[in-house]
């Protein structure tokens, strides 16, 4: 081996770039971002060729002081930070001090910048990493930096670079992104000269959610919920698509911790499981939120290019998360606007950490039999086996919420006075047994009766299992079960969380537990790998839902098979029952496997398939 030796300042520079900088929009991300540190108002964006020719970033910000501007291109100079208590409490985008070094010495750079108090500006020139002396310039208050021929002296790193088009795109992503959080900020991006986005400031609610629009669709605001909601130190905001508006592909998926764009297992967690029983399966919801906490309960020094974040209490923000998302979607019943379920979120003080952990969600009693059907929904068991397809009786459909003919009478004739009709309206007819068609307000109401009255069931299964607490059974052979030395010590920390989940885990040896204890509702289910995947929640993520997602499934499968089927004939006050029912019923709008229950055809819809006003 040679001897050791100190690398010259533009190789330390060209190794910090090959973790900061990827590509072009590497770069405009580290540019547009020290932009928004200065105080930027407005940035200007000029790419050409893809960012391999050029990159320009300009803004109007604070400026670079003239004695400061050779240090700006200097490895780990910076004015965002001084110590390591301001690194624990990081409040700017950038703070490493490493980008613009680290970007000069892989292009021909030049900084050009005037604070306010400068009567002139200066410009700094550096050309694979060798600076010039500064030189006055033109220029007004604020910083612009043009980045040329990026990666010409780093020939390999070039030859990765794609397309110009889906380089382009890239950038064009980031700043959505951007734009999506600094509302405050006009954004202007061109390619090749030809102006492309012009996203000027947005300073009230109203044209922030015009921004919103113009960047994922007038569609996103329209099959969406506006979030608002603050406790235990943290405040969540933004919208959250409805579970009928999911997506192919995660490529709506916006999270922001203090203002920056992050991926993040815990969050990533907390969202999946408050989707878990609406969503389709492989289907992706869309959402925007952001997250403000002290900076002091969040770690942004832990990943190269600042995409990942780690929390200090990462089962209190994953609590925090699941329980508002959670509750939020919950009011998606059908035949409710979105706005209408937003405004019913819980306000700020609703809860607090204290309290979500002594009202634990995880209500799983022990498996009822058939014969006890009727003490779990209120009403008379239904019939199951073959019979059940064509003829459940009147006892499927709940009998506390049965209208009867005189009933549905007044309410007909409260539609005929002109009296606003529920949500849902008032069934007309059922289609082959399958559909109940209904008229409210704004046209025609397709209900699948199936899916509606299985949801329905559902969640009452829930609530009432919620009521009796998690039972458990005790083991006539205790179960052994082969795990890791880590595993095992998870075990042996976590007793008291799995004894609330219903578990009884004793350590046996180094890398072995035994199973004593299991919750009644999961008998028959494979114990050993949900045990395991408990054990690995509780390790990453300091919490786990298998166990209620596992007696869920079990649930569900009973709501299924005691739901009202195809080709049962439902009269009209049966069918109006399952409308209330519906609007009553939380997450309602989709069945327990993430189907819709309902879809609206609105008179305009239905005069255009016939062309009428044409």
């Amino acid at each position: 081996m040679p001897r050791i030796r100190q690398l010259p300042v533009e190789l330390v520079n060209q190794i910090a770039a090959g973790e900061v900088i990827e590509r072009p929009a590497s770069v405009v991300k580290e540019l547009v971002e020290n932009s928004l540190d200065a105080g930027a108002g407005r940035i200007e964006i000029d790419i050409e060729d893809g960012g391999a020719r050029l990159i320009r970033v300009r803004d109007d910000g604070g400026g670079i002081d003239a004695d400061d501007l050779p240090l700006a291109i200097s490895a780990h100079a910076t004015s965002k930070i001084a110590s390591f208590d301001d690194l624990e409490r990081v409040a700017t985008l950038g703070f490493r001090g490493e980008a613009l070094p680290s970007i000069a010495s892989i292009s021909r750079f030049a900084l050009t910048s005037r604070p306010a108090a400068q009567a002139h500006a200066l410009r700094i020139d550096v050309d694979g990493g060798r600076p010039q002396p500064p030189r006055p310039a033109q220029h007004p208050v604020g910083t612009t930096i043009e980045v040329r021929d990026l990666f010409y002296n780093v020939p390999a790193r070039r030859k990765f670079l794609r397309a110009e088009r889906t380089e382009f795109g890239r950038i064009d992503e980031l700043i959505a992104s951007l734009a999506l959080v600094h509302t405050g900020v006009e954004f202007r991006l061109s390619n090749n000269g030809k102006p492309l986005r012009l996203l000027r400031q947005a300073p009230d609610a109203a044209t922030v959610a015009a921004r919103v629009g113009d960047l994922l669709g007038e569609e996103f605001l329209q099959q969406s919920l506006r979030i608002e909601h603050e406790g235990a130190g943290m405040r969540l905001s933004g919208w959250v698509g409805l579970p009928t508006a999911s997506r192919a592909q995660a490529d709506q998926q916006y999270f922001y911790v203090n203002g920056r764009l992050v991926r993040d297992k815990v969050v990533a967690h907390a969202v999946r499981q408050a989707y878990a029983d609406v969503l389709f399966h492989g289907r992706h919801p869309a959402f925007v939120l952001f997250l403000e906490l002290d900076p002091l309960g969040v770690d942004v020094n832990v990943h190269p290019a600042k995409h990942e974040v780690r929390f200090r209490e990462s089962r209190l923000v994953h609590d925090f998360l699941y329980r508002t998302l959670n509750e939020a979607l919950a009011e998606t019943r059908a035949g409710v606007a979105p706005s209408v379920a937003a405004a019913a979120l819980p306000q700020a003080a609703a809860y607090s950490y204290g309290n979500w952990r002594g009202q634990s969600s995880l209500g799983l009693g022990a498996r009822e039999p058939l014969a006890d059907y009727a003490a779990l929904l209120g009403g008379t068991p239904p019939a199951f086996g073959a019979a059940a397809s064509t003829d459940l009786g009147a006892a499927a459909l709940p009998a506390a919420s049965t209208m009867d003919n005189a009933a549905f009478a007044a309410s007909v004739a409260a539609a005929e006075a002109g009296e606003a009709p529920p949500p849902l309206g008032y069934a007309l007819a059922q289609l082959h047994g399958i559909y109940v068609l209904a008229q409210n307000a704004h046209g025609l109401i397709l209900v699948d009766m199936h899916a509606a009255h299985e949801r329905i069931t559902y969640e009452r299964l829930k609530t009432a299992h919620a009521g009796q607490g998690i039972r458990a059974q005790l083991l006539l052979v205790p179960l052994a079960i082969s795990v890791s030395e880590r595993e095992a010590g998870c075990v042996e920390d976590q007793a008291a969380r799995f004894a609330e989940l219903g578990f009884e885990l004793q350590r046996s040896g180094p890398q072995s537990v035994l199973v004593k204890r299991l919750p009644t509702l999961l008998d028959g289910a494979d114990a050993t790998q949900l045990i395991r995947d408990v054990i690995g929640d509780l390790m990453s993520q300091g919490n786990s839902r298998r166990v209620e997602e596992a007696g869920n499934d079990v649930l569900s499968t009973m709501a299924c098979h005691g739901s009202v089927r195809a080709n049962r004939r439902l009269s009209l006050p049966e069918m109006n029952a399952l409308l209330r029912d519906m609007e009553a019923t939380e997450r309602s709008g989709q069945c327990n496997h993430g189907r819709p229950t309902w879809v609206q055809l609105s008179i305009t819809e239905l005069d255009r398939l016939f062309l009428r006003g044409r």
